[in-house]
């Protein structure tokens, strides 16, 4: 229950403090008085949006706090905007968003506006009304999460057969690429190493005839370059114990000596492997060619990026059997939640058409009680052809204000008292099986009069001993009900007016539903008349 509220510089409010009791707290006022300002600043604190007409004084923080009771547990809330736009929402001094701050007074406060008795024509909102009444929140949560995945993986396999109908438009010709790049067994390095053969087989002839030439030179049986070094070798040696210059000398003569028969040796070793072979060199330029083909084909500048073409080709490919596989378990995935869906989606009918004949007949009882002792009144579940997010059911109020017609659709034949009545018995009927703490009525009265204004005034003074009751309304037979009255007025300040609440009691109470009953002017009648509501309602 609301326990206290505060507001600061909110529309024509400078400010106010006041505290609640846990029952029916009753709200009137003169007509541009401002009796709903509060509502709109209590709405505020519940999340809902804001813009600069919230501002009593342009240059100062709007400020609505209030102190709740839920559960045994104390919660504040507030919520400060800046004359910038700028708004913060607190939950116990801690900051949080204007969303949670929103799913928090879900559980604290049903606020029924002016206009949400035209609501009952939304189907929506009639089902809403149903599964709160029948208790199938927690079957609805499980079958939405249900009906949520199986909408995702339905999507997911939608998406995966456009890219399968995509791939399969040219997976011939990946396939023959691939094929032609696998086939051609590449190999890194391959293409430089042939290069290098085919300029050695090309040259071939004239490579053998240079190196049998050097051989010959270094080996010269008349001349040996290398017998000659072992000769000036031992020159040196022979003098060098006399000149020790010579002995360094002939020490790196020896070493040219040693390098120069390993070249000699070399060269022979390499003479006799160079072969003229015009059959391989025909191999060599027929893999360079398709080598360079295939280069040319998809154009790389190397066998390496042709290997890379390769293996994202295969990868491809690949890819398009683990669709097909994904593809697969998607359907058996969706197969088995839609089984479920429709599992859900009876057993949602099920609770939902138990809950349907009980709201019916609490509704109608509390319906005749205001004034409307032959009304009929069902709830009537309708199948639909396939299951939506909320299940497979489909909802109709139907309604007859008098014995012996037919129900039709409440929206089509009840007028706005009706309307407003109807509302008061479903927020009746409501109260008694919800945990909510606090409900606030703003003019639920619209459209009534006389002895239906009274049990509706009743009515919620009954709701009022099980929970705290907000009543802000025109009607003196609501106003007078046992409760705190508070009066809403507006008062010259300067150049402006401003909005202020007063508790009332004793004769002041007496003099408003006067008032209420007979205008500005009170006469004795009247306050007469008010004594008369406020003692048969008060003892």
């Amino acid at each position: 229950m609301l326990k206290h509220l505060f507001i600061q510089n909110y529309a024509l409010i400078r400010e106010l403090d006041m505290d609640f009791p846990p029952s029916l707290v009753i709200i009137t006022g003169e007509t541009g008085a401002g009796k709903s300002i509060m509502l709109g600043a209590l709405s505020l604190l519940l999340g809902k949006k804001t813009d600069s007409s919230v501002f009593c004084d342009n240059g100062a923080n709007c400020v609505v706090e209030g102190e709740f009771e839920c559960g045994g547990r104390e919660i504040i809330l507030r919520r400060v905007i800046t004359p910038a736009g700028r708004s913060r929402a607190f939950l116990n001094d801690e900051p949080v968003t204007l969303a949670e701050l929103s799913a928090i007074s879900d559980d604290l406060i049903d606020i029924h506006e002016q206009n949400q008795s035209r609501m009952l024509s939304d189907e929506n909102f009639q089902m809403e009304i149903l599964d709160s009444f029948s208790g199938s929140a927690d079957c609805l949560s499980e079958y939405r999460e249900v009906w949520a995945e199986c909408h995702s993986r339905e999507k997911e396999l939608e998406e995966l057969r456009a890219k399968e109908s995509e791939a399969a438009k040219d997976r011939d010709y990946r396939e023959f690429q691939f094929s032609q790049l696998s086939d051609a067994r590449l190999r890194e390095g391959e293409l430089e190493e042939l290069e290098a053969e085919q300029q050695m087989l090309a040259n071939a002839e004239m490579i053998g005839k240079e190196l049998a030439s050097a051989s010959e030179i270094l080996g010269n049986e008349n001349f040996s370059m290398v017998q000659g070094m072992k000769e000036a070798v031992s020159s040196l040696k022979r003098v060098s114990k006399f000149f020790p210059d010579a002995g360094s000398l002939s020490e790196r003569l020896d070493s040219c000596k040693i390098e120069l028969e390993d070249i000699e040796e070399e060269i022979g070793r390499l003479s006799g492997s160079v072969e003229v072979s015009p059959g391989r060199l025909e191999q060599v330029e027929e893999r360079m060619g398709e080598l360079y083909a295939l280069l040319k084909k998809h154009g790389a500048s190397s066998v390496q990026e042709l290997i890379g073409i390769r293996d994202a080709l295969d990868e491809s490919l690949r890819q398009e059997e683990v669709f097909s596989e994904r593809e697969a378990e998607l359907v058996k995935t969706c197969s088995d939640l839609h089984e479920r869906i429709s599992d859900l989606s009876l057993e949602l009918s099920r609770v939902r058409s138990a809950g349907a004949e009980r709201l019916s007949v609490s509704l109608e009882e509390s319906i005749r009680i205001l004034e409307m002792p032959y009304a009929s009144f069902r709830v009537e579940l309708v199948r639909k052809d396939a299951p939506g997010p909320s299940g497979a059911d489909g909802v109709r109020f139907l309604f007859s204000a008098n014995g012996g017609r037919p129900v039709s659709e409440l929206s089509k034949v009840a007028s706005g008292g009706e309307l407003s009545r109807v509302m008061l018995a479903l927020k009746k009927v409501m109260s008694e099986y919800t945990s909510l703490p606090t409900m606030i009525f703003d003019e639920i009265d619209t459209g009534v009069s006389g002895k239906v204004a009274d049990r509706m005034g009743r009515m919620i003074s009954d709701m009022g001993h099980r929970m705290q009751i907000f009543a802000i309304t025109h009607l003196p037979q609501i106003a007078s009900q046992k409760g705190a009255h508070y009066l809403i007025y507006k008062t010259r300040e300067g150049d402006g007016s401003v909005t202020g609440v007063r508790l009332l009691e004793g004769e002041e109470r007496v003099r408003e539903i006067a008032r209420m009953l007979s205008g500005d002017t009170l006469t004795d009648a009247a306050l007469e008349n008010a004594r008369c509501l406020l003692n048969g309602n008060i003892i």
